[in-house]
């Protein structure tokens, strides 16, 4: 399974569009709750890719390094993106607490 670098880099970054339209094209408006818990999922896969491809490289199933070490590296990208979105919303909460009303 291959995936573009570059859909990669920009999964968080944007929506898409074709799923945020309906017919008469108006937008969909989707709770973010989902797309939190539909971009968690993706970065699980990742994960779980990462994983299942180390475990084949290990018992000898595979041969190719290449796509262990990419897919760990996906893996990883995705994982220090989610990190630094968590960082950057506990910075963004910590901040609004600090404000005086």
């Amino acid at each position: 399974m291959e995936i573009d670098p570059i859909q990669l880099q920009t999964q968080f970054a944007k929506f898409d569009l074709e799923d945020q339209t309906q017919s008469n094209s108006q937008p969909v408006e989707k709770p973010f709750a989902d797309f939190l818990k539909e971009k968690l999922g993706e970065v699980n896969n990742l994960q779980k890719n990462s994983e299942a491809m180390t475990a084949s490289f290990a018992a000898g199933e595979t041969d190719n390094i290449h796509d262990v070490m990419i897919a760990a590296e996906k893996a990883k990208i995705a994982v220090n993106l989610t990190t630094a979105v968590q960082n950057k919303v506990i910075d963004a909460y910590n901040e609004i607490m600090r404000l005086q009303v």
